[in-house]
């Protein structure tokens, strides 16, 4: 399952693509959210669900619905009501709400844009571009992103043809990267940042992605020209590249006297609790 949001009109809806069945899975309480803008979806999903429970033929509905474990608001994954376009849309039919007909417009558009992506794979591309702008990034972030995952892929197909082949052994070579460049492990990375399972890449500033691009092309290079293969010396290859980008990030940091690691994200700002007046001062 790949993991995504996906924005209607300035709303969330969590999503998974199952590779194996092509299809895409979508948070039912993210789209009764956008159809009656309740400000307790669950609770309207729930009702909603015992009131279709005795109505013929909504067994059928019912076997289709699947709990997945995709990200809540609060950043934590846990497992919620999802299925595939066509049992939304019967849900849809079953909900007053003026935005049914922009919302299965926007389903249709989904499944389309995944034929193009699947046709011509540049259009993914195009597409992430556009839901970066909608989170409101700048043209220039988003350029400097897109060239690092870029320059992360040719790692990553390097690590694929020279016998890195488990994901854990990914996460190691990351790591040993991320940390001799910036000095800060991935997760210590997250944590100063309050990130819990957001992709850290979506919440750096231009010069975090810049210098962890950097040490990625270092790596590649370096392993390019030593031949490396193996996790062991792959191992090798990440320290010098992410030593590489740290020589750097250190000539950067003096000479502007600004520091490139940071706490900043992109998550949405908290609003601030009310102070209840004590009405006996």
């Amino acid at each position: 399952m790949k993991e995504e949001i996906k924005i209607f009109e300035q709303s969330n809806i969590r999503s998974s693509y199952d590779e194996k069945q092509e299809k895409w899975f979508f948070s039912i309480i993210d789209i009764i959210a956008v159809l009656t803008e309740s400000k307790n979806p669950k609770r309207y999903w729930s009702d909603l669900k015992s009131k279709l429970s005795s109505e013929e033929g909504f067994s059928q509905v019912y076997d289709k619905i699947v709990r997945l474990k995709i990200v809540a608001p609060d950043g934590k994954k846990r497992e919620t009501d999802c299925t595939d376009v066509e049992t939304i849309l019967r849900i849809i039919q079953s909900v007053p709400s003026p935005k049914a007909e922009p919302v299965k417009q926007w389903l249709a558009k989904v499944g389309y844009e995944r034929m193009k992506e699947m046709a011509d794979p540049s259009t993914a591309i195009d597409r992430a571009r556009e839901t970066y702008k909608q989170l409101g990034r700048s043209d220039k972030w988003i350029q400097q992103r897109m060239t690092g995952q870029e320059t992360r892929n040719k790692l990553t197909d390097y690590w694929k043809d020279h016998e890195i082949t488990e994901n854990e052994e990914f996460a190691i070579l990351t790591n040993i990267i991320h940390k001799e460049w910036s000095g800060l492990s991935v997760k210590e990375h997250k944590n100063l940042k309050g990130l819990k399972s957001q992709n850290l890449r979506d919440h750096m500033g231009e010069a975090e992605l810049l210098f962890t691009a950097l040490a990625e092309l270092s790596t590649r290079q370096v392993a390019e020209n030593n031949e490396a293969i193996g996790i062991e010396e792959n191992k090798n290859c990440a320290k010098i590249g992410g030593n590489i980008a740290k020589r750097a990030k250190e000539d950067f940091e003096e000479r502007t006297g600004q520091k490139v690691v940071s706490d900043e994200n992109y998550l949405p700002k908290q609003k601030k609790p009310k102070q209840i007046e004590d009405k006996n001062n």
